[in-house]
């Protein structure tokens, strides 16, 4: 027999603001605005043609219908939750926290963070996933996301880890061959030495060399001209390869411009147009191993941006 369920976010926040007695409270416990939680009561009683809560100042009592059905839905969830936990304890059991993380991050600067959290924290082990944007953290079993410009939800908290920028860099090697470059700067690099990101359909504020030239009150590139690179990280990878000048992220070329691979061509500087950020699901606190290790991330990428 099929099921007939409402709208389990919606239920979620009905659950918790009538445990509760407050959207204030049951936002605070799911990691969302009351807002939200507002908006999915209402959601959810249009769902089921009743009102479930009576409104007093700032605090929310069940009707009849209301206490009706969380009589008879509280104890189900309760034994999801249970049986989550169980499974998550498990997985805890075989030290693996599994981490899920955008392509251009993961190898470029996530997996040097990971090894220093795992230096610190003997014992730790993870589980890499490279996935693109959105992931669900509850469906696909990550404790962890690392992402750009993520969204919270009932299911997920979303804390910043830095707002990156991108700088002209090159290699070593690139400069040797024009001694002009690390003297003049970016006003001696020909536009077909420049390397060109390619974002994607999805991404519509990210910087261009056009951008950058403009800020630093130079005279916009030809278009058409230079290198293409498919991502990011290919990007970086060309620079270093001292095929031109790669607009790319501190964040992602830190290990390389602290090693050598890379040089800076300029100081100026622009802003991607998001974030990164780390998601954890909404009962993270309650996990002190990802409570510690969302903090080393925030903490690393603050220092890797900083130099």
């Amino acid at each position: 027999m099929a099921l007939t369920l409402p709208p389990l976010n919606a239920l979620r926040a009905f659950e918790a603001a009538a445990r509760t007695g407050s959207y204030v409270a049951a936002a605070g416990e799911l990691g969302v605005s009351a807002a939200a939680i507002s908006q999915h009561i209402r959601k959810f009683e249009d769902f089921l043609g009743k009102d479930v809560f009576t409104r007093m100042n700032n605090r929310v009592v069940l009707t009849d219908a209301g206490r009706t059905l969380f009589d008879g839905t509280a104890g189900a969830l309760e034994a999801i939750s249970d049986a989550t936990s169980r499974m998550l304890s498990d997985r805890g059991a075989r030290g693996r926290m599994v981490i899920s993380c955008i392509e251009s991050l993961a190898e470029t600067w996530a997996l040097p963070a990971l090894t220093g959290f795992c230096q610190a924290n003997e014992g730790f082990r993870f589980d890499l996933r490279v996935e693109p944007d959105p992931v669900d953290l509850g469906r696909g079993g990550a404790d962890l996301r690392l992402g750009y410009g993520l969204t919270a939800t009932l299911d997920q908290v979303v804390l910043p880890l830095v707002q990156d920028r991108v700088q002209p860099m090159c290699s070593p090697a690139y400069a040797a061959r024009h001694p002009d470059v690390l003297r003049l700067g970016m006003a001696a690099v020909p536009d077909a030495d420049l390397i060109h990101t390619s974002w994607g359909p999805a991404f519509g504020s990210n910087p261009t060399w056009r951008h950058w030239h403009a800020r630093a009150d130079l005279p916009l590139p030809a278009q058409g001209r230079g290198f293409q690179a498919g991502r990011s990280s290919l990007a970086l990878d060309m620079a270093r390869a001292g095929l031109g000048v790669a607009l790319a992220q501190r964040l992602m070329a830190a290990t390389d411009l602290a090693e050598g691979r890379l040089v800076l061509v300029s100081s100026e500087t622009l802003p991607l147009g998001q974030p990164y950020c780390l998601a954890l699901p909404a009962g993270h606190p309650q996990k002190r191993p990802l409570a510690a290790l969302a903090t080393w991330l925030q903490d690393a990428a603050r220092v890797e941006t900083a130099r």
